[in-house]
């Protein structure tokens, strides 16, 4: 299975991607929103993880482009250290699986990626 990780904090983005390889995941890292949208299409990953806030292309522009423009069936999980209730009803709104706020447990992470794998 591959995850794709759009995150931009490289510490962050390096904990997840240890995480996600000791569980056996293939892990396609991104730091920025136009990075991520390129390896979407190029990779098709089986789930994406995205931070909201990026450089380039935020976590809603990545859902919309996913679940409104190319109606890829990609289960996609938002990441957030704003609980901004407005942000995150819009990700909701437009497509998203799950939310999580930062910061979080890795392993409520794989807990969740699980779960949404199973579908």
């Amino acid at each position: 299975m591959k995850i794709l990780i759009a995150e931009d904090d490289e510490m962050m983005l390096k904990t997840m991607e240890f995480k996600l390889s000791r569980e056996g995941y293939k892990v396609i890292s991104c730091s920025d929103g136009k990075e991520a949208l390129e390896k979407i299409v190029s990779e098709n990953p089986d789930l994406i993880i995205s931070d909201i806030e990026m450089p380039f292309a935020s976590g809603l522009d990545i859902v919309n482009k996913v679940k409104i423009e190319l109606k890829l069936d990609i289960p996609i999980i938002i990441l957030s250290a704003v609980g901004l209730e407005k942000t995150v009803l819009k990700a909701f709104e437009l497509g998203t699986d799950d939310f999580i706020t930062k910061p979080f447990s890795p392993n409520e992470l794989i807990v969740r990626i699980k779960r949404l794998l199973m579908r």
